[in-house]
C-alpha cells in the first residue's frame, strides 16, 4: 500500500498527516488524498492489479479470528449449550453438509450467536473454503455483502487494495465454495434472492429475527424456529449460571420467570446475574447466617438483607443489574447509550471514562448480560438501551457523544492507526458522528472519510460523507462541504452512477470556484470530464445516431407526393430558389429521418401580424439551398409570404384609392383636355347580382341586348362608356371594367341623342405603389366590338367616377 506519513501532534487532531492512499477500483485508479480530495483517472495499460487468489487454510484461520469480537481481560466465559439446543445443532450441521442453506429464526435473546458458534466448529472441514462468518447488521444491499465474502476468501497478491467491480465481483464469487454464516441478517425477498444466486456453490446459515422481511419461494431455503427454553432446561440453565444449586424458592421464582419471558435464555443470563449479585450482597452480613442478628450484641437488624427480585423485576433487570456493577461500568453504559447502544472497542474506554481499569468493564457488562457481540463488537442486548434511559442513563447523551466524536476525530487521523482498524469501530465512529454537534461531526468526518475509502468500506464512507456534508452546510464551513460533495462524486463515478456523480461534482465545483480553490477545481473537472466520457461511451453503446436523407442536385428535399418542382421565392426582394417538392428516395423503416413539421393554417387577426412577417425588421440573406437540411419549413413559409405579399398589396391598392378618391372629389370640376371615353356614374350603389368580382356582367351582357337598351336594368349596372369605332380598341388604352359604376335614374338609352364627348378625369400624380404579379394585364374584350354604349352627359364628376376612374387605370396597367 502506497502511503506516505508524518509526524502527528496528539493535541492537534486536525493536523494530522497526509496519508495517500492509491488503490484499484474496478477500472480506475483511485488516490485517497486526505488534504485535496481524492483523484481518479483511468487505469493505464499495462497497469492493471495481478488477479487475487484465495487464502489458504492458515489464512482462513487468522481471518476468522479477527472476525471474531475481541478478548477481553479476565477469565473467558464458558459457553454450554442445553440438550435442545444441541439437537438443533445437529440438524443444522446435517442440512450444511448436503449442501443446504437454512435460514434460522428466533427473537432477541434466543441464543441464535451461540449456536452458530457451535455450528460453526462443526462444519470447519465440510465447505473447500472453509467456514465464512459474516454480519449483517446494518447491511440493506447484497452487493456489500459479496464484497465482504470477497474480502474473506481472496488476499491481493501485492500491497495494493482491489475493489473489484460488479462484473468482476460476480465473476470471482461463484467460484467460492464455502459454508457462510451470516448472523443478524436484515434484509429478504429480491435481495436475499440475489445474494444467493450470486454464490450458488455456498451454504448459507442465516440467523434472523422473526420481524425480517420473508424470503421468496425460489430461495428454497430450509426454516428452523428456534424457540424458548422448557422449565427443566431453564432451571438447569440458570444453575449453570449462579454456580450452585437452586432452592426451592429460587426454583419456583425461576418457573414464573420463564412464563413471563417465553423462555428466552437472555432473560435466565440476566436472572443467574441477579442471583450472584444477590448472594455476595448477603454474603457481607457479619456474624452466623443461622443466628438472628442482634440477641447477643447490641446492633440492629441488617436490613441490607437482599430478598429475592420481583417477577417485574426479572423480567426487566436493567436497571437492578446496572445498580450493583461498579462506576466505571455504570459510565460505560452511558456511553453506549448515548451512541444508539454501541460500544466502543474497550481500548477506548479508559480514554472515554477517565479511568485506567474500565476496560476491564466490559467482561462485568458481558457477565450481567447487559451486552451481546455483533460481529467484531459488542453492543447493547435487546431492550437493555430502552431500560436504561428510562432511569436516566440517557440525560447526558450529548455530551458523551461530543466526548466521543472528538476521540475519534484524534484517533481516525493518528499515522499509527491503519484504515483496518477504524473500518472495524466504523459503527462507533458512525454513532458518535450522528449524536455529536455540527463542529464535532465536521471534524470527525473528515478524519475517518479517508480511512474508510482506503479501508474499502465503501458503506461506512458514503454513509460518513453524507453525514458531514449535512453538518458541513449547518455549521456553514463552505470548503468542507466542498470536499464532501467531491468525494460522493467520486464515490458514485466508481460504482457506475453517472447521474448522482455529475450532481456531486457540478455542486463540488461551483463551491470550490466560489472559493477560488483552482486546485480543487481542477480535480473536479477532470472528474467531471470522466463522468462526461462514461455517458458518452454509454449513449453510443445504447442508442444508434440518427441517418438523414441527404438533398439531391443542391435542392433542398422535401417529403411530398408526386414528382412536382416548383420555384418558391425565400423573400420579397431575394431571389428565387428552386425546390424539389418531391423526394427521391423514401427512408428505410429502421432509419430515423426527420419529421415533416406541416405550415401554420390559421389566419392572422390583425394588420400587425400580416405585416410582421413578410416585412422584418432585418433582412438576412438566405442561406445557400444546397447546405439546407431537407425540411419542408422554407416551402410552407414562401407559400406563405406570397399569399400575405398579395394580401398587403391589395389592401394597400384599395387604402391609397379610397384616399384618393376622397382628394379628388372635395375639388372644383376640371376642364376636359380633348376627346376620349367619358365615365358617367352617379352615386354607388351596390353592384348588381349578376356581376362577378373583375366587373364583367355575369348573367345578361349590354352586348347582347338586341335593342342596346335597358336602363335601370343589372345589365347596364357597372357598364363603361366606350368611344366610337376607331377610337379605342379594347386593348389599346380601353379603360377597364370597374364594379361599383352604374348608370344615374336619368340616363337615356344608347340608341337615341347624340352624346356629348368630355375628356376623361387625369387623376393627380402619386409615387408609385408595389403591386403584386397578376395573371392578366390586359382587360378582357367585348364579345360584340361594334355595340356602343353612349350615356348623357352628366354636370359633375362624382366620387365614385374619380374613384373608378383611377382602379380601372391602375389595373390595366
Amino acid at each position: 500500500m502506497d502511503r506516505t506519513q508524518g509526524q502527528v501532534d496528539p493535541a492537534e487532531p486536525s493536523s494530522g498527516p497526509a496519508r495517500v492512499v492509491t488503490l484499484t477500483a474496478g477500472d480506475f485508479t483511485l488516490t485517497v488524498n486526505p488534504v485535496d480530495g481524492s483523484e481518479i483517472e483511468p487505469l493505464r495499460p499495462g497497469a492493471e492489479p495481478a488477479r487475487s487468489r484465495k487464502r489458504d487454510a492458515a489464512g482462513r484461520a487468522a481471518r476468522d479470528t479477527a472476525a471474531r469480537p475481541p478478548v477481553l481481560p479476565g477469565a473467558p466465559a464458558s459457553a454450554r449449550l442445553t440438550a435442545a439446543r444441541e439437537e438443533e445443532r445437529g440438524r443444522l450441521v446435517r442440512l450444511l453438509s448436503h449442501g443446504r442453506s437454512v435460514r434460522l429464526t428466533g427473537p432477541s435473546g434466543s441464543g441464535r450467536s451461540g449456536l452458530l458458534d457451535a455450528v460453526a466448529a462443526d462444519c470447519a472441514g465440510v465447505a473447500p473454503d472453509g467456514v465464512v462468518r459474516l454480519s449483517g447488521y446494518g447491511q440493506q444491499q447484497p452487493g456489500e455483502l459479496l464484497h465482504a465474502l470477497y474480502a474473506v476468501v481472496y488476499e491481493a497478491p501485492d500491497e495494493r487494495p482491489v475493489r473489484p467491480d460488479r462484473e468482476e465481483l460476480l465473476a470471482r464469487v461463484r467460484e467460492i465454495g464455502a459454508v457462510v454464516l451470516l448472523d443478524d441478517l436484515e434484509m429478504g425477498g429480491a435481495a436475499l434472492d440475489e445474494l444467493l444466486r450470486a454464490t450458488p456453490e455456498c451454504a448459507y446459515l442465516l440467523a434472523a429475527t422473526p420481524d425480517t422481511k420473508a424470503p421468496s419461494d425460489a430461495s428454497h431455503l430450509e426454516e428452523v424456529f428456534l424457540g424458548g427454553l422448557g422449565r427443566a432446561e431453564s432451571v438447569e440453565f440458570l444453575e449453570a449460571g449462579v454456580g450452585r444449586a437452586l432452592t426451592e424458592e429460587e426454583t419456583a421464582w425461576a418457573g414464573d420467570l420463564r412464563f413471563a419471558s417465553e423462555g428466552l435464555p437472555l432473560r435466565f443470563v440476566q436472572a443467574a446475574a441477579l442471583l450472584r449479585q444477590r448472594d455476595e450482597l448477603n454474603g457481607t452480613r457479619g456474624g452466623d447466617e443461622d443466628e438472628e442478628p442482634g440477641v447477643f450484641e447490641e446492633r440492629p437488624r441488617d436490613a441490607a438483607y437482599v430478598p429475592l427480585p420481583t417477577l417485574a423485576e426479572g423480567a426487566a433487570p436493567a436497571e437492578l443489574l446496572a445498580s450493583r456493577v461498579s462506576e466505571s461500568a455504570r459510565a460505560v453504559l452511558r456511553i453506549a447509550c448515548a451512541l444508539g447502544g454501541e460500544l466502543p472497542h474497550h481500548a477506548h474506554l479508559p480514554a472515554l471514562v477517565g479511568d485506567t481499569h474500565a476496560d476491564a468493564a466490559v467482561a462485568e457488562l458481558l457477565g450481567c448480560g447487559l451486552l451481546t457481540p455483533v460481529g467484531t463488537r459488542y453492543r447493547l442486548a435487546s431492550g437493555v438501551a430502552r431500560q436504561l434511559e428510562e432511569v436516566g442513563y440517557g440525560d447526558p447523551a450529548a455530551e458523551e457523544a461530543r466526548t466521543a466524536a472528538r476521540h475519534y476525530a484524534w484517533w481516525t487521523g493518528h499515522a499509527s492507526v491503519t484504515p483496518e482498524r477504524i473500518a472495524a469501530e466504523a459503527d462507533a465512529v458512525l454513532a458518535a458522528l450522528a449524536g455529536a454537534d455540527v463542529v464535532a461531526a465536521v471534524l470527525l468526518a473528515r478524519t475517518a472519510a479517508p480511512a474508510f475509502a482506503a479501508s474499502l468500506h465503501w458503506e461506512a464512507w458514503e454513509r460518513v460523507l453524507r453525514s458531514g456534508a449535512e453538518a458541513a452546510r449547518k455549521a456553514g464551513e463552505v470548503a468542507e462541504q466542498a470536499y464532501f460533495h467531491h468525494e460522493l462524486g467520486v464515490l458514485a463515478l466508481c460504482e457506475g452512477r453517472l447521474d448522482r456523480a455529475r450532481a456531486e461534482l457540478e455542486a463540488s465545483i461551483g463551491l470550490k470556484g466560489a472559493l477560488a480553490d483552482k486546485r480543487g477545481t481542477v480535480a473536479g473537472r477532470r472528474a467531471l470530464a470522466l463522468v462526461t466520457d462514461r455517458e458518452a461511451a454509454g449513449a453510443a453503446a445504447v442508442s444508434p445516431p440518427l441517418r438523414l436523407a441527404p438533398p439531391v442536385g443542391g435542392a433542398v428535399a422535401v417529403a411530398a407526393p408526386g414528382p412536382w418542382a416548383a420555384t418558391v421565392p425565400v423573400a420579397a426582394t431575394g431571389p428565387t430558389v428552386p425546390v424539389a417538392l418531391a423526394a427521391p428516395v423514401g427512408p428505410r423503416a429502421s432509419e430515423a429521418v426527420t419529421a415533416v413539421v406541416p405550415a401554420r393554417r390559421d389566419a392572422p387577426a390583425n394588420l400587425a401580424e400580416v405585416f410582421a412577417e413578410p416585412f422584418p425588421m432585418s433582412l438576412k440573406p438566405s442561406p445557400a439551398p444546397a447546405l439546407a437540411p431537407p425540411v419542408a419549413r422554407p416551402v410552407a413559409g414562401s407559400r406563405k409570404r406570397t399569399v400575405l405579399l398579395a394580401a398587403a398589396g391589395a389592401l394597400t391598392v384599395a387604402a391609397l384609392g379610397t384616399v384618393v378618391a376622397l382628394a379628388v372629389g372635395s375639388g372644383e370640376e376640371e376642364t376636359p383636355a380633348g376627346p376620349g371615353p367619358k365615365v358617367s356614374s352617379t352615386t354607388p350603389d351596390v353592384p348588381a347580382a349578376g356581376t362577378d368580382t373583375a366587373g364583367e356582367p355575369g348573367g345578361n351582357d349590354s352586348a347582347g341586348d338586341p335593342a342596346g337598351s335597358g336602363a335601370g336594368s343589372g345589365a347596364d349596372a357597372g357598364a363603361v362608356t366606350e368611344a366610337e369605332p376607331g377610337a379605342a380598341t379594347p386593348g389599346e388604352g380601353a379603360v377597364a371594367p370597374t364594379p361599383g359604376v352604374s348608370r344615374g335614374p336619368g340616363a337615356k338609352p344608347s340608341g337615341g341623342g347624340t352624346p356629348s364627348r368630355k375628356p376623361p378625369v387625369v387623376p393627380p400624380k402619386t409615387s408609385p405603389v408595389a403591386s403584386p404579379p397578376t395573371t392578366s394585364t390586359s382587360p378582357k374584350p367585348s364579345s360584340s366590338p361594334s355595340a356602343s354604349v353612349t350615356p348623357t352627359p352628366t354636370p359633375t364628376p362624382t366620387t365614385s367616377a374619380s374613384a373608378s376612374t383611377v382602379t380601372g387605370t391602375g389595373t390595366g396597367t
